[in-house]
């Protein structure tokens, strides 16, 4: 049974994004990888990446750097919730506001195309228990204790 274990070498699944593998789309140019996006996506590129976007893509690729090999990049901190995620950005690690604090994304190759905010909830999901004091009018004549 162990040897049998041992034998069988574990398989991973290889990532395709719109049919195009993951190596294909690290050496795309920007202007090929844009026509394989959504529309919204599309339409943000063609109008141009503005300075602090493309500030955010330099700082990723210095973090990237000089993280030693095998190893999680240093966490870069942004606000831009709305910045694209491209396959340059795959393997480093964004500290993304959510109006209180940075949640830490580590960015995925299932993430392309995606924005930095969808990974980053802004609110905090409600966890619907008992009702509290206040929540309707006979509960005004409950004791506080």
């Amino acid at each position: 049974m162990a040897d049998a274990e041992g034998a069988k070498k574990r398989t991973f699944r290889k990532y395709t994004y719109r049919g195009v593998d993951l190596d294909q789309l690290l050496d795309m140019s920007t202007d090929e990888l844009v026509e394989m996006f959504a529309a919204r996506q599309r339409r943000r590129f063609q109008r141009g990446l503005k300075r602090k976007a493309l500030a955010l893509i330099k700082k990723l690729r210095k973090a990237k750097k000089e993280a030693p090999a095998g190893e999680k990049p240093d966490a870069v901190r942004t606000h831009l919730r709305n910045m694209v995620i491209i396959p340059e950005m795959i393997g480093s690690v964004v500290g993304v506001y959510n109006g209180k604090t940075f949640n830490q994304v580590e960015i995925k190759p299932d993430m392309v195309g995606h924005y930095l905010g969808e990974f980053s909830i802004t609110y905090k999901p409600v966890g619907h228990g008992r009702p509290g004091i206040g929540a309707s009018a006979g509960s005004r004549f409950i004791p506080l204790k």
